[in-house]
């Protein structure tokens, strides 16, 4: 059960992730529109486990394998914004969201 700090933490680290992938996607990420969907933050805020849903551009696992492959600078990056409002920030874990894809799939099994 997450605290309400972390439910805040978790929401300014969405945001800010995800004004940065919208900011840098034509020049690092092919033009991949990214998504930030869910961020859950450890209780000692030391983790976040970020969520990211990848649309258009070159194939998602590779646009993915390059955002892990740079999250040392995403998460310098994210404390140039966050800075001020938090002492430490969270170490990112990055995952691919499927769920979109898993509810397309249950419309199409529905709709036979």
């Amino acid at each position: 059960m997450s605290t309400v700090r972390q439910n805040k933490v978790a929401a300014l680290l969405q945001k800010e992730l995800g004004n940065f992938f919208q900011r840098e996607s034509a020049v690092y990420f092919g033009g991949s529109m990214i998504s930030v969907t869910v961020v859950r933050v450890s209780p000692d805020f030391s983790v976040a486990k970020v969520y990211l849903s990848i649309y258009a551009g070159p194939p998602r696992e590779e646009v993915f394998q390059f955002i892990v492959s740079q999250t040392r600078e995403i998460r310098y990056k994210l404390g140039q914004q966050i800075g001020k409002q938090m002492r430490i920030v969270p170490e990112l874990i990055f995952y691919l969201d499927d769920s979109i894809n898993y509810a397309e799939e249950i419309n199409q099994l529905l709709k036979k």
